[in-house]
C-alpha cells in the first residue's frame, strides 16, 4: 500500500520516457495502485525490479508523486520549520521538498511570522492533503531518556495561563514549566535551555528555568544585591511580602526571595527592616 506521508521501500514497476512508476509489490498479487518518481531522480541504471526509498506527497497540482529527498519529518512526526510567508489561508513554511506546507489559521497557537521558526507536526487534513498543526501535544512523546535534574533543550510550542509554558524536549518528548516558575519574557516558538524538575509518573516532564536550589541561591543573592544598588541600597519589601510582588520585582519565587535575602543576611551585607532590607 502506498501511504501519503511517508518514506517507504517500492519497487520499479514500469519505465516510460518522463521517469518510473514505483508500486508496493510486498503483496502476491500486483497492485494497481502506481506513482510516479520523476525522472531527474531516477538512478541512470535503474531497473524493473529495483528497490527503491522514497517518500509520498502531492505536489503543486496536487497529483501524488513520489521523491528520493528526505523531508525534515513523516505524518505523525514533529519538525521546527521556518515560516515563508503568510496568506489568507494560514501561512506556508518551508522544507525539504518544492510544494511549501501549509500551517492553517485553525491550527496556530500564536502569532505566526514569516522568516521566524516554529515546532509543528505532520498530518493529513479532510481532503487528503499533507498539512501542520502547532497543536503538537497528541504527537509528542513521554518516554524521554531524562531523570531530576537533567539539563535539558526544547522549543515552546504553547503558553496557557492556567498551566504554564508547553515545552518539546528534544522537539519531541511532552514537558511544562509549570505556572508557577519564574518564566517571564517566553514566546512560542522560542529554544529554551531548562532543567528537569520532576519526572511525572505518566513520564511527562516538568523543568525549570532556574539552577538547583543551593545554586541558584547565589545567582539570586548577586541579582538582590545588583537591585539594591541600582535603587540607592534599599528595597521598599522584603521577604514577607506579597508573593506575587516578589515575582514581579525580581523574577523568584518567594521561598526563593527567602533564601537569597537570608544568605545576605548571614554575610551581614543586608538589614532586614520592616518593610524592606537596606545594604550595610
Amino acid at each position: 500500500m502506498i501511504e501519503l506521508g511517508k518514506i517507504q521501500e517500492l519497487t520499479i514497476v514500469k519505465k516510460v520516457d518522463f521517469g518510473v512508476y514505483l508500486a508496493d509489490t510486498s503483496k502476491e498479487e500486483m497492485p494497481e495502485q502506481k506513482v510516479l518518481l520523476p525522472g531527474k531522480e531516477v538512478e541512470p541504471d535503474a531497473e524493473l525490479g529495483d528497490q527503491v526509498e522514497v517518500f509520498v506527497y502531492r505536489d503543486s497540482r496536487d497529483r501524488i508523486i513520489a521523491t528520493t529527498r528526505k523531508p525534515e519529518f513523516t505524518v505523525g512526526q514533529t519538525a521546527v520549520l521556518k515560516v515563508k510567508e503568510t496568506g489568507e489561508i494560514g501561512a506556508f513554511l518551508e522544507w525539504a521538498l518544492e510544494k511549501d506546507l501549509l500551517l492553517p489559521f485553525k491550527e496556530q497557537t500564536g502569532k505566526v511570522i514569516p522568516g521566524e521558526k516554529y515546532l509543528v507536526a505532520l498530518y493529513i487534513d479532510k481532503s487528503g492533503r499533507l498539512c501542520t498543526t502547532m497543536k503538537v501535544y497528541p504527537y509528542l512523546k513521554t518516554d524521554s531518556p531524562y531523570k531530576k535534574d537533567d539539563q535539558v533543550e526544547g522549543t515552546v510550542y504553547e503558553i496557557s495561563e492556567k498551566f504554564g509554558i508547553f515545552v518539546a524536549v528534544d522537539n519531541c518528548y511532552q514537558a511544562l514549566i509549570p505556572k508557577r516558575e519564574p518564566a517571564s519574557g517566553i514566546k512560542v516558538g522560542d529554544h529554551i535551555k531548562a532543567r528537569v524538575a520532576e519526572v511525572l509518573g505518566d513520564g511527562k516532564l516538568n523543568l525549570s528555568l532556574r539552577e538547583k536550589a543551593y545554586i541558584q541561591m547565589g545567582k539570586d543573592a548577586d541579582k538582590i544585591m545588583e537591585m539594591l544598588k541600582q535603587e540607592g541600597g534599599r528595597l521598599s519589601f522584603n521577604d514577607k511580602a506579597d508573593p506575587e510582588l516578589i515575582r514581579q520585582r525580581t523574577g523568584m519565587s518567594k521561598n526563593e526571595f527567602k533564601r537569597a535575602v537570608g544568605n545576605l543576611y548571614k554575610q551581614r551585607l543586608i538589614v532586614i527592616e520592616p518593610d524592606g532590607i537596606k545594604m550595610v
